[in-house]
């Protein structure tokens, strides 16, 4: 096939085709664009070559929906809140100013402190996890137990 008679065949087929596959995904240009990739591969033209199309289509239209739904549904999995504490209140302290004083810390000091008062690692295990020096990692424990300790006092 002819790169002149594939672009024929677009222009015939594709606006129909698109349509068609819009009922089974998000992204049917797409997979229009795969099956017509997969048709210009096609050392014989198909029997029926329209009738081809669709069910290419067709199929890789209804595998695309299965993988968005799936991307979807662990992407919300994952946009789930973390839950830091099963109880609502640990030794006088309220959950949920804990949390939101935790998720306020950088990154680099909220891990050091979590690996090192709910983990048990020592500042050199964590450093060895976190990849710098134990000095280092004292300094995020030290600044952030600082930090958590005025937050906190403060909501008081």
């Amino acid at each position: 096939m002819t790169a002149s008679q594939l672009a024929e065949w677009f222009d015939a087929h594709a606006a129909p085709l698109t349509l068609f596959a819009r009922q089974h995904c998000c992204d049917p240009e797409a997979v229009v664009q795969d099956a017509f990739c997969k048709f210009a591969q096609q050392r014989t033209l198909p029997d029926e070559p329209v009738a081809w199309l669709y069910r290419v289509v067709r199929n890789g239209a209804i595998d695309a929906g299965r993988a968005e739904r799936r991307r979807a549904k662990r992407e919300a999995t994952v946009a789930k809140p973390v839950r830091w504490f099963a109880e609502t209140a640990v030794d006088g302290l309220e959950a949920t100013e804990a949390v939101a004083a935790l998720e306020s810390l950088p990154q680099e000091q909220r891990e050091v402190i979590v690996a090192r008062l709910w983990g048990g690692m020592n500042l050199e295990q964590i450093a060895a996890t976190v990849g710098c020096s134990a000095s280092t990692v004292y300094r995020r424990y030290e600044t952030g137990l600082a930090t958590l300790r005025e937050r906190l006092e403060g909501n008081s």
